[in-house]
């Protein structure tokens, strides 16, 4: 999935981006008055859940300046699309020069720079209009560094509106997707306001987590990088893996019948099934990690809840339901294909270790696993809270 064209990308961005946009659905009717309304109201929620999340969790930022430089954006699905784009494009440079490098010495390099940069330019947008219409909010850790918008279309514009150049990696933002807040609050028939409050309660935390732990972000770009280190760029290789992988992956899939679908309880997709056994090291660290970073939301947003969101129960039992319903069977494939379903499982995982641990030596003794990278929970630890605390709390 080299360039055709030999140029710095593997991917037509360009290309990505106006697929996507055409391609996603449209948000759910509402007047330019409510638009505004909507977005503006989001903005306020933005910087009072910041106050409510440091009081609650006791977390602080580095600095004014790092919480400044994090900044808060509204904005809609191609917005949403856009501010992803900048992202890959930072996270995976590493893996475009190995790719590029690769082309250059070998003859079989040739498969993937015949499918081109345009291509994979499709795919992408394709990818991105589906993830486009599920996600309500979302911490950037890797956004371009600023300038991180583009002028409005026009003086009237209501969104935020991301670029997509790379600019090299920045501190991070966080993104509120209007319509789709808007789209699930409808669909759950709770209070507007408060459920606009809650996503934010949720966002902020990200925001905080990574504005609070100077070392955080870079550790999870280390892992990254490291993961795509030891990404094989073989073709061979690469077609043997999914060969490999195809029946498995089948016979985990709703109504297959197969003994996972069964049980319910397989974690392979398409991020899976490509893997070499370093890679599968590195994804168990960050999978632990991301279980802590996504549990701590959900449990911060339901804490703070009660005192500053007077449906918060409510809200949580709807959305909870919501989640267990899961949707459609093409919904359900694309999910298990993308690991959706096991983000689903990190808020799950995660939550319960966040509440283990914090009943057992309170919110100031949780908060030693901000201290080091040695301090984050293992894998294991995620599903055994008693161990981390043995291991760091006492």
């Amino acid at each position: 999935m080299t360039s055709a064209s030999g140029g710095a990308d593997m991917v037509d961005w360009n290309l990505a981006v106006a697929t996507a946009t055409r391609l996603v659905r449209p948000g759910p009717e509402v007047s330019r008055a409510e638009a505004a309304a909507v977005v503006a109201e989001l903005r306020r929620h933005a910087l009072e859940a910041e106050e409510h999340v440091r009081a609650f969790t006791g977390m602080r930022s580095s600095s004014l300046v790092a919480a400044a430089a994090t900044p808060v954006l509204v904005v809609d699905r191609p917005g949403w699309v856009r501010a992803n784009v900048a992202g890959f494009r930072t996270v995976v440079q590493p893996l475009v020069e190995k790719l590029q490098a690769r082309r250059a010495n070998s003859a079989a390099a040739g498969v993937f720079g015949a499918v081109g940069e345009k291509a994979t330019g499709i795919e992408v947008g394709a990818l991105l209009a589906f993830l486009a219409t599920k996600v309500l909010g979302q911490y950037e850790t890797f956004a371009p560094a600023e300038p991180s918008l583009e002028a409005p279309d026009s003086p009237a514009a209501l969104f935020d509106k991301p670029r997509t150049g790379p600019e090299g990696p920045g501190p991070g933002r966080l993104l509120l997707v209007a319509p789709n807040i808007v789209h699930v609050e409808r669909e759950l028939d709770v209070d507007p306001s408060d459920f606009r409050l809650w996503v934010c309660l949720h966002e902020e935390t990200h925001r905080t987590q990574f504005t609070a732990v100077p070392w955080l972000r870079d550790h999870i770009q280390s892992e990254v990088q490291s993961f795509l280190a030891e990404t094989d760029v073989d073709p061979g290789a690469l077609l043997d893996r999914l060969r490999d992988a195809a029946g498995s992956l089948g016979a985990g899939l709703p109504g297959t019948g197969g003994r996972e679908s069964r049980e319910g309880a397989s974690s392979a997709n398409l991020l899976e099934i490509v893997q070499s056994p370093a890679q599968r090291e590195i994804l168990g660290r960050l999978t632990a990690v991301m279980s802590l970073l996504e549990g701590h939301a959900d449990v911060v947003m339901d804490g703070v809840g009660p005192a500053v969101v007077p449906t918060v129960a409510e809200i949580r039992e709807k959305f909870q339901q919501r989640r267990d319903r899961g949707a459609n069977r093409l919904d359900l494939v694309l999910r298990r294909l993308l690991g959706m379903d096991a983000k689903l499982r990190q808020y799950q995982d995660g939550a319960v270790f966040v509440r283990a641990v914090v009943e057992q030596v309170g919110m100031e003794g949780f908060n030693r696993v901000w201290t080091s990278p040695n301090t984050l929970p293992t894998k294991d630890e995620i599903h055994d809270p008693a161990a981390w605390v043995a291991r760091v709390a006492r």
